[in-house]
């Protein structure tokens, strides 16, 4: 099962990641999918989808690198370092997608921009103190 879902994943991003191909990645998706973001705001299929091309024309020509790709029963985690062309803005994204009879059920979505990386611990050097 593991094996599979990543599989699942890794196809469903290849298209996405490569080329922009937001109709392919909605084939992986279940018709009763749902989005979740940190502020907890969520998304259904369609209300995604039209985020999701509505970004491409910003966000072309991203490099977008898959540091890891983790599975663990119907969970699949993909860490990844994304960079705007010309310099601009770095992020890394950290999402957990729940598979179920073969589709993407579920998203989990973190974000960081890299350069807030330190301004955002310091919550925890004052934990350490």
């Amino acid at each position: 099962m593991t094996t599979g879902n990543k599989s699942i994943v890794q196809r469903a991003l290849a298209g996405l990641v490569d080329t922009g191909d937001v109709d392919t990645f909605a084939s992986f998706l279940s018709a009763d999918f749902i989005h979740h973001r940190p502020d907890s705001t969520t998304s259904t299929k369609a209300e995604w989808l039209a985020a999701v091309r509505a970004a491409l024309g910003p966000t072309a020509g991203m490099q977008v690198e898959i540091l890891h790709l983790l599975a663990d029963g119907d969970h699949v985690v993909v860490h990844s370092r994304r960079r705007l062309p010309d310099g601009g803005p770095e992020i890394v994204v950290v999402d957990v997608l729940r598979i179920a009879d073969g589709s993407i059920a579920e998203v989990w979505e973190i974000i960081e921009p890299a350069a807030q990386a330190t301004a955002n611990l310091a919550w925890w050097e004052s934990a350490r103190r």
